[in-house]
């Protein structure tokens, strides 16, 4: 089945109809991670941050595994994610969340790795997100929550 979700095509399907894989975000303060698809399955850890983008990349029948920024994974019930779109700051050095689309353009805020935004749209290279109610660009590279060749609006 193709699926086209902004601009890029999706191939790969599954039980919900929802292309894999696909970003997310933890609806709760507290998820309990599984080491399989299910309750019988021992808790790994516990993520404590609502809000957060995790990538969904198997699922079984009411479970996802998902894939957190640091490349861990493991499984949650899907009542645990939404399907709003956060994006997450990478690296170790503060970004600059700029004005406008451009290297150049005005700096709004500095933001500190694993500051949480909102996903608001993104072009080749950046997108736009909002953070404590100030929307921006940023270079789409800096950004955990959105695919390299993710473009919509």
């Amino acid at each position: 089945m193709l699926m086209m979700m902004g601009a890029w095509p999706l191939l790969a399907a599954n039980n919900s109809g929802l292309p894999l894989p696909r970003f997310v975000a933890l609806k709760n303060d507290e998820a309990n991670v599984r080491t399989g698809p299910g309750t019988r399955y021992p808790i790994q850890w516990v993520y404590r941050r609502a809000g957060m983008p995790v990538e969904v990349i198997e699922e079984y029948d009411l479970w996802r595994k998902i894939r957190d920024g640091e490349g861990t994974s493991g499984w949650v019930h899907k009542t645990m994610l939404e399907g709003k779109r956060n994006v997450m700051i990478k690296g170790k050095a503060p970004q600059i969340l700029r004005i406008d689309y451009a290297a150049d353009a005005k700096p709004l805020l500095k933001l500190e790795p694993t500051v949480i935004g909102r996903l608001m749209e993104c072009n080749k290279d950046w997108c736009r997100i909002q953070v404590t109610g100030r929307k921006g660009w940023m270079e789409k590279k800096y950004l955990w929550g959105v695919y390299a060749d993710e473009e919509f609006d």
